[in-house]
Order: C-alpha cells, then structure tokens, then sequence
C-alpha cells in the first residue's frame, strides 16, 4: 500500500477514536504511530544493538540504547517528581524477574526481537516476525496465567528511586549508573571504533520525547507485554477455554475490567496498534523482508517467540517496559532485569548462530 492511502487511514482510525473512544486513546494512537515509524526508521533495534556488540564489538547500538536511557530519565524522573498522579513502571525483585529476564534475553536472539522489535518489524513485513507476534500473545497470556505461582516461590517489595531518594538524586544516580555501562562497553569495544551514529542518536531522541508523552497522557510508562496478554486473554476467554475469575492475576479488578471492555481503550494496546500502524507507513516506502528460513529455522524461530512472550510477563516487561520504562521511571527491576537479559542474550547468540539464522 502506498503511504497516502495509508496516512488517510490511520488519519480515519485517529478520528473515530477521538469520536468513539476517547481524546486521549486517539492522541496515544498518534504516540504509538510516531513509536512505530521511530523503530522502523531508524532501524533502532536493541536485540541487534546487544548482537553487534557481542559479535562485532560494534558500540554503537549499545550506546545509543544508554543514550536513550539517560534521555528518558532525565524526562521522566521530574514528572514522577512533580505529579503523583503518574506512575513508575515498578516491578518486584523476585525470582520470577530473574528468570523471566534470562530466558527473555535468550530467546529474543533467536527471535531477532525484543516486544517492541517483533511489533515494528511485523508492520514492516518480516515474515518471521509476523509468526511470532500471535505466539508472543499467547506466551504472554500464559505467563500472565502463571504468575502468582512464580511469585510465590520469592519476592521482596518493588523499590522507587524516586521514592526513596527524591527525584533530582535518583537521576543523579541513574546517570552514574549509565555512565558506569558506557565506560565499559567503550572498554569492551575499544577506544577506535565510533561512539554513536545519527540514526540511534535520533532514534534515542525521539524515542525518549515519545516515552515521556506516553507518560504524561496515559498516567504510566510506555509498555508491550500487557498490551498482548490482554488479547491473548480475551481470546482464549472469549473461545470459553479460560476462566479470569479463577485466575489470581486476571481476577483482579483493573484487569478483569479490562478484559470486559474493548481493547481501544487500554492504553498499552493502543500504543501497541499505533506502533504496527507506524512501521507499515515506513515499510509503504522501504519494504524488508527476511531472508528465507528452512522448516527447523521457523520452528525454532517460533517456540522462541512464544517463550519470549512468556518470560516477558515473569518478568515485568521487555526491553521497553522493564529495561527503558523502568530504569527511566526508578525502578530497581530494571537494573536487575538488564543483566540477567543480557547473560540470557549471550547464550542466544550462540543458540542463533548453531541454527544459522
């Protein structure tokens, strides 16, 4: 499709959510379509980045993703600050993150994207990725479903930053704590490869200004994963393969109210939406297309995409959710979640490479 056919109806789909829905679902729409068309655009990968880092001691992905960190902090952590009305994207210590984080990191090597990167490169074509999104869905429910039995085997309280130090010494801390990871990977790369280029450097920039709208509109961080367990929960309920009112994470009251009303009004499955919306303008101009898989590539492709969709609701959100929403916001899960991800990913890449993806 042509991106002028495709501009008027996203432009259509803004309206009848401003008309039917909401002003502010139909502003987040427009946020997940400038979400969507930023990923794609600038090809701002965070499986790639860690892969080229690992692989090919190329910095500059890893950078661009502190970069985007440091940016959103210094957005966010004010806001939080100043409205109480806004929400971090607190997670628990617990065991549940620690191995939701490891296997998230794994398999989203194999997958060759994290939430955000199966949703833009879906809208961008990818056939893999177009695969994997219903199977993350699913995943995603299931973890969901399971939650409260991980939880039980360990956890300790959610920690805020913010709350704890005050939002001018949590950045603070967050910056040393940014810079700290920049020096090492500046190590690890060594002192005469490139720090940055322009396309993560926007990306970031943007990235960041979209993630702090987000915040201030919809009241919470940007988040994936809940966006997909909602429609795989209302899937399978709606088959009558699943009971929410026996369920201990579906029972409770906002997600029971949730899953009762239509999707357009969560506010994660519309950045969700917005964000496939914005990746198929980008794709109308500079289609991709992954290279041909064999019958094993695809199904292990898909187990990790399904995988991938589990372990991201054990452990509270993706690269998006728990690393970027959570660091940016205060939250010490997302300190926890980005080393165990990234232990996870160096045994993905090794996984990737046997299966010659």
């Amino acid at each position: 499709m042509r991106r002028v056919p495709l501009a008027v109806i996203l432009a259509a789909v803004f309206l009848l959510l401003v008309w039917n829905v909401s002003v502010r679902q139909g502003v987040l729409f427009l946020v997940g379509i400038g979400m969507g068309a930023t990923l794609a655009g600038t090809r701002f990968g965070f499986t790639t980045g860690w892969r080229q880092l690992v692989e090919q001691r190329d910095q500059r992905g890893a950078m661009g993703q502190l970069l985007l960190l440091g940016l959103a902090a210094t957005l966010a952590m004010p806001m939080l600050g100043a409205f109480s009305e806004l929400h971090a994207a607190l997670g628990p210590p617990s065991i549940s993150l620690l191995v939701g984080a490891f296997f998230f990191g794994l398999t989203m090597q194999i997958a060759d994207g994290c939430g955000s990167g199966t949703l833009y490169k879906a809208g961008l074509g990818v056939p893999l990725n177009m695969g994997i999104l219903p199977l993350f869905a699913l995943g995603s429910f299931l973890g969901s479903a399971h939650l409260n039995t991980w939880l039980s085997l360990g956890q300790t309280a959610p920690v805020s930053l913010v709350a704890e130090l005050g939002a001018g010494k949590a950045l603070v801390v967050t910056w040393l704590m940014l810079g700290a990871l920049a020096f090492a990977v500046r190590r690890w790369a060594g002192g005469d490869r490139r720090w940055l280029s322009r396309s993560w450097v926007y990306g970031a920039a943007l990235l960041a200004v979209l993630a702090s709208v987000n915040l201030l509109i919809a009241g919470q961080p940007w988040g994936i994963v809940y966006g997909f367990g909602l429609w795989g929960a209302k899937v399978v309920s709606a088959l009558g393969w699943f009971d929410p009112a026996a369920n201990a994470f579906w029972s409770q009251a906002g997600n029971t109210q949730r899953l009762a009303q239509s999707v357009l009004m969560d506010v994660t499955s519309i950045t969700n939406i917005g964000i496939l919306g914005g990746a198929l303008w980008v794709s109308a101009r500079a289609p991709a297309s992954g290279k041909p898989l064999s019958a094993q590539q695809w199904g292990v492709g898909l187990f990790a995409g399904f995988v991938m969709g589990y372990s991201s609701r054990l452990a509270f959100g993706c690269n998006i959710g728990a690393m970027l929403s959570g660091i940016s916001t205060g939250s010490l899960h997302g300190w926890i979640w980005l080393p165990m991800a990234f232990i996870g990913t160096l045994i993905g890449i090794r996984v990737r490479r046997y299966f010659q993806f």
